[in-house]
């Protein structure tokens, strides 16, 4: 579990984040959605302490606030943490098995063999068994997200960080990378937060939703509350499109008659 206790964060006396309190939970997807400019970047920079917020502010990883903790106390958390970055960030000139192995190699004394078993795990965990030596540049988007998946997880990590884990999918993997998030979210029993755009994202998986507006906290609920939300501010959001609205309206006839 994270919580968020009074983020706020300025630059030149320029406020990008305000007063922000919330709670991450394990074995659930967190969301962060807003606009651009909203603030999602520096909160999450903040909570995995790339940034510094402004005095006062408490980010307690399992009850430690890692604001008052020295640069060794903080890399033992960071090593527990998992990261999808929104490119993917592999490295071209290594094979699928050397992108997962590098995490084993850098913060690890496994054996060779051992990091190799680990690799083995966690490309079958993402569907991937047989990608093993091909090079990022042979294989399709959504399989670039699943080895990125496999790499974050490798280290079995207790936090998970997602970004914008959609971006440039088609639809339909996109469902596919949701499913699997939210899959090993479960397994692992790990405190997921994932920064997206994708409103089906917000819909399918939200188990637990911050809504950032103007850098303040909006809202803060699950999927479910969003379909029966009167903040008209995170409906303009949520609903922009003609589907979604349309969706909203079957969610709530659906809710209605059960």
């Amino acid at each position: 579990m994270i919580v968020l206790k009074n983020i706020s964060k300025s630059f030149d006396e320029r406020v990008i984040i305000q007063g922000i309190d919330a709670v991450m939970e394990s074995g659930k997807c967190n969301l962060i959605i807003g606009s651009s400019g909203s603030g999602k970047t520096v909160l999450t920079k903040c909570i995995v302490g790339l940034i510094q917020p402004d005095e006062g502010g408490i980010i307690e990883y399992n009850g430690q606030d890692i604001v008052q903790m020295d640069d060794k106390a903080l890399k033992v958390v960071r090593q527990q943490i998992g990261m999808l970055f929104q490119g993917n960030a592999l490295f071209d000139s290594m094979t699928v098995q050397e992108n997962i192995k590098f995490p084993l190699d850098m913060f690890t004394k496994l054996t060779h063999g051992e990091k190799l078993k680990k690799v083995d795990e966690v490309l079958e965990r993402v569907n991937l068994s047989n990608a093993h030596k091909r090079f990022p540049a042979e294989i399709s988007g959504g399989m670039k997200k699943r080895v990125g998946i496999a790499r974050s997880i490798v280290l079995n990590p207790k936090y998970l960080f997602c970004d914008e884990p959609n971006s440039g999918l088609d639809p339909l993997t996109s469902l596919v990378i949701d499913k699997l998030i939210r899959e090993i979210t479960i397994e692992y029993q790990m405190t997921t937060v994932v920064v997206t755009h994708d409103m089906n994202s917000v819909m399918e998986i939200g188990d637990h939703i911050l809504y950032l507006y103007n850098g303040k906290k909006q809202w803060e609920g699950s999927n479910k509350d969003i379909i029966f939300s009167k903040d008209q501010l995170l409906n303009d959001f949520i609903f922009a499109s003609e589907f979604l609205q349309d969706a909203k309206q079957m969610r709530m006839q659906e809710a209605g008659n059960q």
